[in-house]
């Protein structure tokens, strides 16, 4: 049976679509890549063009269309909130109701409109268009492509219709749902109201608040269990909805979080004080102490050896990390576009398995992810036909030329940016938009925030390092090759250094703890990428060159972009973020560029206002 099936997240944030091809991942996509606009929330029209293109189909040779969660539902959801709060909810109520009635609560209509629009075809012409739940998208893109014939599956996120939190199990090609926590009681919604309180933008800024925690110490752990939840010892919980907003106002927080917390929420792009750090900390410490709690008890309900993971909490790597080492699992699959995006995938896989009855057949070891590069990818003649376009410099040399000299570059210092094949699926570059560097240097962390990146200066960046050394290093077993791990530097590289203990906050970045440094986080830890031959060769041989002359393994590894932009997507997208910044290199393929070499341009930094409360 010849099947495709075309899945589609839109709407509320990050935007996506992915296509399924007899149950094979042929391409998935964010909208924002195309865009330019980050957290794209529209409908999907370019990923969709992508997809198909990917595929060499039409969208008439598309068989079944699936939508990510049931609008209708969330629209009983956002009455029945209001009649629960009423009278108090009123402002925000009203600020919503435009957009649903205009919108959302005809989304099916609307979706038609809008595909029909995209194929140049009628209404009538278009394939069903079905729908599923939420979490159940969430539930299906992480177990259906995970290795594993049996698992629990754990979803977090902020909110869907209802749920916020559900325990699923799969087997071969089903998924059952077990029990949920719903809104708005929501470990997702916690910890954005600490994202806003601390200065950071919601849907957004979480991995901030996560990359901060380790400069601050857990102060406020107790004032968090003591009265903004009631934490159960199976990981259950239910907030005092007293204290925040987000039900009835259009805002995180209310009065009484601020008064608790001593203040105000942080202005945006303010300076980040110790009680941030503090807050960070602590809010981190409570996320880690509900996830593991949750985690220990579908282990002990289940009894089986292997966990999934989705939903927007499952982007913290920290709490993966220890759910791996302290949960009694063998093996932890995370699904890396575990947001909304992924929900695109998730449903198409829905429909394959689940209203198809399509079989699975998983290997027990390898995922079916395809290192999630499932983007497009653009060939060298495209690459020149562009450069020679805006009269660039470069030069194309073939890959027993080009590697080593980058190994060379990376080693003396500088920043390369690596656009490779196809592009990421998710919101980690796992190298194929990434911008790489030097991970011994111990000024590179520093560098590449503020003359790269131009974000703070705390935030981590990545090691990628090979999968076959990765034990070498970190004390992690296994693979992780979405970046969604952390795990403690091995102690035979690290540097124990005695002024450590003397520093406070963002001073802890001035000390240097590992061979390592500049992935190296002040706890000792890295959220750990391991490079595969089978997924991503040309980086495994890049870190083989860079091994042979460094006798280090491992790269920095970060997201090709600058604050504020999404992860480039085409050559174009790659070569204005490389003349806007102080990248020293860029490899398109084949293709190197100097910095040096090329023409000058007049600096335009006026982007840069345009994300200022970022």
């Amino acid at each position: 049976m010849s099947k495709n099936i075309l899945g589609i997240s839109a709407y509320y944030h990050d935007s996506a679509a992915a296509l399924i091809q007899n149950g094979v991942i042929t391409a998935a996509c964010q909208e924002e890549r195309f865009t330019r606009k980050k957290h794209d929330a529209a409908f999907p029209v370019h990923a969709i063009s992508s997809c198909l293109e990917q595929a060499e189909i039409r969208l008439q040779d598309v068989d079944h269309i699936v939508f990510y969660d049931k609008p209708l539902v969330k629209f009983e959801r956002l009455l029945e909130t209001y009649l629960t709060y009423a009278p108090k909810g009123l402002r925000s109520f009203i600020a919503a109701m435009p957009i649903w009635l205009k919108d959302k609560l005809f989304l099916k209509t609307t979706l038609r409109k809008e595909l029909a629009a995209l194929g140049g075809i009628k209404t009538k012409e278009l394939p069903p268009l079905l729908f599923t739940t939420h979490h159940e998208s969430h539930a299906a893109s992480a177990f259906f492509p995970s290795p594993f014939v049996e698992a629990a599956i754990l979803c977090l996120d902020g909110v869907g219709e209802w749920a916020t939190t559900s325990i699923w199990h799969g087997k071969e090609n089903s998924l059952k749902p077990l029990w949920e926590i719903n809104f708005p009681h929501s470990l997702g919604l916690l910890y954005s109201a600490f994202t806003y309180y601390t200065g950071f933008k919601v849907n957004s800024g979480e991995y901030k608040l996560m990359g901060l925690a380790p400069y601050g110490e857990p102060k406020y752990v107790d004032t968090i269990l003591d009265n903004l939840l009631d934490l159960k010892e199976d990981g259950t919980y239910r907030l005092d909805m007293s204290y925040f907003n987000y039900a009835t106002g259009l805002t995180m927080t209310g009065k009484k979080f601020h008064e608790l917390f001593g203040g105000p929420p942080r202005k945006p792009e303010s300076e980040v004080s110790q009680k941030e750090m503090d807050i960070a900390r602590s809010i981190q410490a409570v996320t880690e102490k509900i996830v593991l709690r949750l985690a220990k008890t579908i282990k002990q309900e289940q009894q089986v050896d292997n966990l999934c993971l989705a939903g927007g909490v499952a982007l913290n790597c920290v709490a993966n990390g220890r759910i791996l080492r302290e949960c009694g699992f063998d093996n932890i699959w995370i699904q890396p576009a575990a947001g909304d995006a992924g929900g695109a995938l998730g449903a198409a896989l829905t429909i394959w398995h689940n209203y198809l009855d399509q079989p699975r057949i998983p290997d027990g070891t390898t995922d079916s992810m395809q290192g999630a590069y499932l983007g497009p990818s653009f060939s060298n003649e495209e690459i020149k036909s562009y450069l020679e376009n805006v009269g660039a410099v470069f030069t194309q040399m073939d890959d027993s030329q080009l590697l080593p000299k980058l190994a060379e570059l990376l080693d003396q210092g500088n920043v390369v940016g690596w656009f490779n094949g196809r592009m990421e699926f998710g919101p980690r570059a796992l190298g194929g938009r990434s911008i790489i560097g030097d991970p011994r240097n111990t000024e590179m962390q520093t560098q590449m925030n503020l003359k790269i990146k131009y974000r703070e200066s705390f935030r981590p960046f990545a090691p990628a390092v090979k999968a076959e050394k990765v034990s070498d290093w970190f004390e992690i077993e296994g693979e992780s090759p979405y970046m969604l791990l952390v795990a403690p530097v091995q102690p035979d590289k690290r540097i124990d250094n005695e002024m450590d203990t003397n520093l406070f906050g963002l001073d802890k970045l001035k000390c240097s703890r590992s061979e390592i440094p500049a992935v190296t986080h002040v706890d000792y830890s890295a959220r750990v990428q391991t490079i595969h031959r089978e997924t991503n060769p040309r980086l495994h041989d890049l870190a083989s060159e860079f091994e042979k002359i460094t006798r280090c393994p491992v790269l920095i590894n970060t997201s090709f972009n600058v604050r504020g932009e999404p992860i480039v997507c085409t050559p174009e997208d790659a070569y204005r973020c490389f003349m806007r910044t102080e990248m020293d290199y860029l490899v398109l393929e084949n293709v190197l560029l100097a910095k040096t070499d090329q023409p000058k341009i007049e600096r335009d930094d006026s982007w840069q206002k345009e994300f200022e409360l970022d």
